[in-house]
């Protein structure tokens, strides 16, 4: 019994991925590009995130800094804090950081895996006032976040109600987004 339903937890997870893999295709290659332009503009990526959706934030951070899957420069990236006692009694403290450190050419990833979250939804119209790049990821329907985002930002939503699900396909998301910076800046890696 618990077997089976282990086995069913990679059965859905996979069948999620392949039908994600259909329609997000040219999303995330929108993102990519989107990402690209900041870097080679000179510009940043800030990420903000909720909940569970913090260490995709961290990992896409630490990715840039420290390369995907192969050595090259840094990548200026950073993750804002939620941490309210950084920031006074602020309520809304992503909001804020990016009113300090955002700047146009500079990119916005924001994570929330209900697209509903008030802190994530403050940073993002932070970013449009300074004229910043936004690629989100949400799933289910994309929640408020999906109205929030102008035509030339960038919605990652995974069609999915179960937050374990989404949160996977966040994950290969986050290295297609790397590997697709890599890829398209320094070439293919060379086998060895």
């Amino acid at each position: 019994m618990l077997e089976q339903r282990i086995q069913q937890h990679f059965i859905d997870s996979a069948d999620l991925q392949y039908q994600t893999a259909q329609n997000l295709g040219q999303p995330i290659a929108a993102a990519v590009q989107a990402m690209l332009a900041c870097i080679t503009g000179g510009g940043k990526m800030l990420t903000c995130a909720s909940g569970p959706s913090v260490g995709h934030a961290l990992q896409f951070v630490g990715f840039c800094l420290a390369g995907f899957e192969r050595e090259r420069p840094e990548f200026a990236a950073l993750a804002l804090s939620a941490n309210g006692a950084l920031l006074g009694s602020t309520q809304q403290p992503f909001a804020r950081q990016v009113r300090a450190l955002g700047q146009a050419g500079d990119l916005l990833l924001a994570l929330c895996v209900d697209g509903n979250d008030a802190g994530v939804l403050a940073a993002v119209e932070a970013a449009h006032e300074r004229d910043m790049s936004i690629v989100a990821l949400s799933g289910r329907s994309g929640g408020r976040l999906a109205s929030v985002l102008r035509e030339t930002d960038v919605l990652l939503c995974v069609p999915h109600d179960r937050a374990a699900r989404v949160l996977e396909v966040h994950t290969l998301i986050i290295h297609c987004l790397c590997d697709g910076i890599d890829a398209q800046l320094f070439g293919e890696p060379e086998e060895g």
